[in-house]
């Protein structure tokens, strides 16, 4: 039994190719080599695959015939790549599930690697490796709208999610590739250059939106104001972890397209963008909803939560950025306190901002109410929300000021206005953008 266990413990060590050989030498070894839970181990170890089911859903009768599709369709990649992309994808399909069910079915089966070819040839380019796993596991989502109210239906439900400030709307989706192909080839016709080696995966169905991987350099970006003029685009990667080609200190390739994803995937599950409503629809909102990017500040009663997000689409990669920001306030179950009495509301009077671009202040802002409202707080009431925009002529700054509240109603003032804190909120280009 010993003996078993300690062969059993050496088979493990090996890859399964090896396995198959050593099977071969008696029947012993072929009794153990075979042994299902071996095989449910490989499974776990190389394809983060749990039960035994293949790569199209379809269940397996033994761990052994999972692994060996599993083996058949992904084999032509490094083992630990597949593994990784299936896992992150995995975390961001269950995340959708769970909380924007509506935009988890609208996610595609995965494509094979014939069409994968056929886009290759089509564009003229080698898809970066990851792009392709990625694509094995899902095909973009089939939200192309055909029409006005599909538009309206589909729109929202961009997996990638967006922000929205006056009339300015974006939701990113994770494109077919059919699509890729046709965005693609529509962005180099409008460069008028050559092949730019750049194929776009991701887009907005409303304000302009463009995330684009470069098949050279492995990094992912999206475009700025001047993409359409002459193709100026944000990195939305840090650069520094981005190993497009396999050399002596690097076995397996690292685009940016993977990174940016486990970094997508992180942000959900730990509940740094959320589901938020959006009109009579829900979205992936990307304004953090977490401390440190989302500041909190508490005064009287009133809190007070800021954040902000970077607006490629509408700024220059070399200076003159646009930063969106949201602003969240509600009154807490006691109520306001002031001079030592709780008051059941209070209302908003007006607003000071204060704008710096490194250290310089570029705007200092004294208006009534904020976007034309004057919001009511109650206890436990909902947080009211609003989402405006401010350009900054260089990076970083911040932006930092306060409200003006009075107790009760603006109509019937139950005592003095006070002014509540709006803590600093940094407007800066992220090491990640989406």
């Amino acid at each position: 039994m010993e003996g078993l266990v300690v062969l059993d413990a050496i088979l493990e060590k090996l890859d399964a190719r090896d396995v198959v050989m050593v099977a071969c030498v008696s029947t012993r070894l072929r009794s153990c080599a075979f042994d299902d839970s071996l095989w449910r181990r490989f499974c776990a170890r190389d394809f983060g695959v749990s039960s035994p089911v293949a790569p199209n859903g379809e269940p397996c009768f033994s761990f052994k015939a999972t692994y060996e599709l599993w083996n058949e369709s992904f084999g032509m990649y490094p083992l630990p790549l597949v593994k990784r992309t299936k896992q992150c994808w995995e975390g961001i399909s269950s995340w959708l599930a769970t909380n924007f069910p509506e935009a988890k079915d609208t996610l595609r089966k995965g494509a094979s690697e014939a069409k994968l070819k056929l886009v290759e040839d089509t564009l003229e380019l080698k898809l970066p490796m990851a792009m392709r796993l990625l694509y094995r596991f899902c095909d973009g989502q089939e939200t192309v709208p055909r029409d006005t109210s599909e538009h309206r239906h589909l729109a929202p439900l961009g997996i990638f999610g967006g922000y929205e400030f006056y009339e300015h709307v974006v939701n990113v989706h994770l494109l077919p590739l059919d699509r890729v192909v046709v965005e693609t080839r529509e962005f180099e016709a409008a460069l008028g250059s050559v092949k730019s080696k750049r194929v776009i995966v991701a887009a907005s169905y409303y304000a302009e939106k463009w995330f684009f991987l470069d098949s050279v350099d492995g990094q992912l970006y999206v475009g700025s104001n001047n993409v359409s003029i002459n193709g100026e685009a944000f990195p939305c990667v840090p650069h520094t972890l981005i190993r497009p080609r396999v050399d002596a200190t690097w076995d397996v390739p690292q685009d940016a397209l993977l990174l940016w994803l486990e970094e997508y995937s992180r942000r959900l599950h730990s509940g740094m963008i959320q589901v938020r409503k959006f009109r009579k629809a829900r979205v992936i909102n990307l304004f953090p909803e977490e401390p440190p990017s989302c500041s909190v500040a508490i005064t009287n009663g009133v809190k007070v939560r800021a954040s902000t997000v970077l607006v490629p689409e509408v700024s220059s990669a070399t200076g003159d950025y646009y930063y969106a920001y949201s602003i969240r306030m509600s009154l807490q179950p006691d109520g306001c306190l002031l001079d030592g009495v709780y008051y059941q509301s209070c209302q908003l009077y007006s607003r000071h901002w204060i704008i710096k671009s490194k250290d310089v202040v570029v705007a200092d802002v004294n208006g009534e109410g904020v976007i034309g409202k004057y919001p009511l707080l109650l206890p436990n009431g909902d947080e009211f929300v609003y989402e405006s925009c401010t350009p900054l002529p260089a990076s970083p700054g911040f932006v930092e000021g306060s409200f003006t509240f009075v107790p009760g109603r603006l109509t019937k003032p139950e005592g003095r206005q006070f002014k509540v804190q709006v803590a600093r909120f940094h407007l800066e280009v992220p090491e990640y953008i989406f």
